[in-house]
């Protein structure tokens, strides 16, 4: 697999700059997508967690953005 990934490398590096970037993009926005999916799924199902135990109370989107409209004022 190594020898596969240098070659793969190698190839990618002779690429012009703007495809090399293009590439570096697509490579980590692919990561990205899969980690932050990964993350979102837990902090979901803690905020859940947080609610059925009564930890937390749930407020409506309204009175949310009221919240932050008053933190950012």
């Amino acid at each position: 697999m190594k020898i596969k990934i240098n070659k793969l490398a190698a190839q990618a590096l002779s690429l012009p700059s703007e495809d090399r970037a293009q590439l570096a993009e697509r490579l980590v926005e692919s990561l990205e997508n899969d980690t932050i999916q990964k993350l979102w799924i837990v902090e979901a199902k803690k905020r859940r967690d947080e609610v059925r135990s009564g930890r937390v109370k749930p407020i409506s989107g309204d009175e949310a953005l009221e919240q932050v409209r008053k933190l950012i004022a």
